[in-house]
């Protein structure tokens, strides 16, 4: 039926179309570790914020981003916890003892809105592990070219 619509001009996908990103999709096997050693890292922006996050519309103007960026380069097999480690080496705010920082990806959706989505939060100064820490931007379904939004409380 699919071969026949392709002919006659309808359609001409046999597969469904994927669905959103974030929304009821099945789990994902486990990723595999990077070799750091012959993997080129990619790049990751990384916008930091006291007290909350940034809104949508901060980044709605291509150029026009949050002024406190920081790039930082990594592999898709980093964790919250070395995000963490790393943010607390430009941020003040986020050395303090009590600091906790919530973690959320930026990017646009099919008509060309950003969404920003929460994904976890991390201690600065866990006293116990904390359950997000070994999430990785994998396991988060990450994108190349997503932003990093980071909120410290």
């Amino acid at each position: 039926m699919a071969e026949t619509a392709r002919r006659q001009g309808g359609g001409g996908r046999l597969f469904p179309p994927p669905p959103p990103r974030g929304v009821n999709q099945p789990p994902r096997p486990k990723a595999e570790p990077v070799d750091r050693e012959k993997t080129c890292p990619l790049l990751l922006r990384v916008f930091t914020k006291s007290g909350g996050h940034h809104t949508k519309e901060d980044y709605a103007v291509r150029g026009k981003e949050p002024k406190d960026e920081v790039q930082i380069y990594t592999w898709k097999d980093a964790n919250l916890r070395e995000l963490t480690d790393l943010v607390k080496e430009v941020s003040v705010a986020a050395r303090r003892r009590d600091a906790r920082l919530s973690f959320a990806f930026v990017y646009p959706d099919k008509n060309g809105r950003f969404i920003v989505r929460q994904v976890g939060q991390t201690m600065s100064y866990p006293n116990r592990k904390q359950p997000d820490d070994s999430k990785t931007l994998a396991d988060l379904h990450f994108e190349i070219g997503d932003y990093l939004d980071v909120a410290i409380y």
